[in-house]
């Protein structure tokens, strides 16, 4: 693997453990505002990865899918962020600090509602991260250093329109409530 990979690698560990580090410091240690410093640094992970990978860009690498993962790591990265940390606070709030409530399975409109929200966020990381794909293809200028750029961009608008494709099937077919048994 190559050093923009491990710095993908890097960033993702980074990100949880920032978050976690957040959460523990929050609820465990009471102290909000650290907790939300540590928080606060999810996006300066992202701007580590930008930097790294551009820099390597403009010292004549050839882009790699790895390159391409690095920028659709950013998009859904500030496009998801919010909701992720959202999403682990509850949980750790309910699992860890046995406080509020379990956080439900949505089902019904419901959970196609949600899963529509998902697809739209899908979206906008597409467009964030397809803004950094697009802007190294047009910096570089080389059809041949950038070819893998541009194949992952084809791809993702692939995966993107089959995201909202399933989204919009649970408008159709809404996902059912499970029947509990009693024994």
């Amino acid at each position: 693997m190559n050093f923009i990979a491990w710095t993908i690698v890097a960033c993702e560990i980074g990100f949880w453990v920032v978050i976690l580090a957040g959460l523990i410091t929050r609820y465990l240690f009471k102290k909000k505002r650290l907790g939300l410093f540590f928080l606060a640094l999810t996006p300066v992970i992202d701007l580590l990865l930008l930097i790294v990978t551009a820099s390597d860009m403009y010292n004549g690498a050839v882009a790699t899918q790895v390159h391409a993962i690095a920028a659709i790591y950013l998009g859904v990265s500030i496009a998801f962020g919010k909701s992720m940390i959202r999403w682990a606070d509850v949980r750790f709030l309910y699992y860890i600090k046995k406080q509020g409530s379990k956080p439900e399975k949505k089902t019904g409109y419901a959970h196609a509602r949600h899963s529509m929200k998902g697809s739209l966020q899908h979206v906008l990381a597409f467009i964030i991260g397809g803004a950094f794909l697009a802007g190294m293809i047009y910096f570089v200028a080389d059809a041949d250093k950038t070819e893998a750029l541009f194949q992952m961009l084809k791809l993702w608008a692939v995966i993107l329109a089959i995201d909202i494709g399933i989204s919009l099937s649970y408008f159709i077919w809404p996902r059912a409530e499970k029947v509990k048994r009693h024994a």
